[in-house]
């Protein structure tokens, strides 16, 4: 019986010897180079954010900050290298470009180059902090793949019911907004409507800084109003994704990447990819 690797190798004739052996080191979890490699990735992701927070204190920058800055672009560097290896090894590249961990890593370089233009911008590099999401992944945390698969799938359901509620709510708070600028005026801080407005967002979410506050009989009363309805619909959007979460079915998933597109998130006996078609 063909193992997988043999039979990938027969589907993706275009991937050379090298070019699969890179992929393995690369995408996949299971060898132990591979899981070495990905070990390695987050120990140097997790060092490379380090110096980037320590390098936002004025203390450290101003007696460290030449070795902080080389530092970064070290990391930055073998980032850039490694995503160039990703896109050389993957069978398609525009895919893998385009997907959740391809977007990031591309992210997780680009603020150093463009630093050189625009000064702190290098700052944005924490976004590397996305791609320790792959030790999920490396220590064959399964069960939390399958979790994050349902709760995407329940949010993704219950798009549509989100987006009437959000349009509810926006809908309330320029109401609420525009009666506290009639009720209170400039005179007690309500300067405009879309002044209002954040005030009626503050006060409906029940946040509450009160750097603004009705002062008037009237005012207070509609803030009342707009208080306890806050706490009405804090609820609504849980009680929507609970509901769609009750009604998703969760499937076991496998740490097996696609070697043409890179998806993950496939079934544990899944031979071909849900998303190409590849085999796995």
């Amino acid at each position: 019986m063909k193992s997988k690797k043999d039979a990938r190798r027969e589907v993706m004739p275009s991937l050379s010897r090298w070019r699969m052996v890179l992929y393995e080191v690369i995408f996949e979890a299971d060898t132990p180079v591979g899981k070495g490699f990905d070990v390695l990735l987050i120990v140097s992701i997790l060092v490379s954010v380090a110096a980037v927070m320590l390098d936002s204190l004025a203390a450290l920058q101003s007696q460290y900050g030449s070795l902080l800055y080389g530092i970064e672009w070290f990391f930055t560097l073998i980032f850039t290298v490694e995503y160039l290896l990703r896109l050389v090894c993957v069978g398609r590249p525009l895919k893998y470009t385009v997907s959740f961990y391809g977007i990031v890593d591309l992210l997780a370089i680009i603020p150093t180059y463009l630093s050189l233009v625009l000064p702190g911008s290098q700052y944005l590099l924490v976004i590397r902090i996305l791609r320790i999401l792959r030790i999920f992944r490396i220590l064959k945390l399964v069960h939390y793949l399958g979790e994050a698969r349902l709760l995407v799938k329940a949010l993704r359901a219950s798009g549509r019911k989100i987006a009437v509620f959000l349009y509810t709510v926006m809908t309330m708070v320029v109401i609420f907004g525009s009666l506290m600028y009639v009720i209170e005026g400039e005179a007690n801080g309500f300067t405009s409507i879309p002044r209002s407005i954040y005030w009626a967002i503050v006060t409906l979410t029940t946040v509450g800084y009160g750097d603004i506050s009705p002062q008037t009989g009237f005012g207070q009363a509609l803030a009342s109003m707009v208080m306890i309805l806050g706490y009405a619909i804090i609820a609504v959007p849980t009680g929507i994704v609970t509901v769609e979460m009750s009604q998703a079915f969760g499937a076991r998933v496998s740490t097996q990447a696609c070697p043409a597109c890179s998806a993950e998130g496939h079934d544990i006996d899944a031979r071909h990819c849900k998303f190409c078609g590849a085999v796995l």
